[in-house]
């Protein structure tokens, strides 16, 4: 078992890379030569970064007993 606190460690770097993405990709799209190879390489980080934060952040959930 991972402990709650390198979790939430892991979930700022990669929150962290997202908003970096963020500011690269925003770049790149008002660069007139921009290659879109590469554009959309970065967006698919993005969402991977993005989904793999989703699944960090459930695991801080405790498991509800039903």
């Amino acid at each position: 078992m991972i402990p709650p606190q390198d979790i939430q460690r892991r979930i700022i770097e990669l929150e962290v890379e997202h908003r970096d993405l963020d500011v690269v990709i925003d770049t790149l799209i008002h660069d007139l030569r921009h290659e879109e190879l590469q554009l959309r390489r970065l967006k698919k980080r993005k969402l991977q970064l993005k989904d793999h934060i989703t699944l960090l952040k459930m695991q801080l959930i405790p498991d509800i007993p039903a």
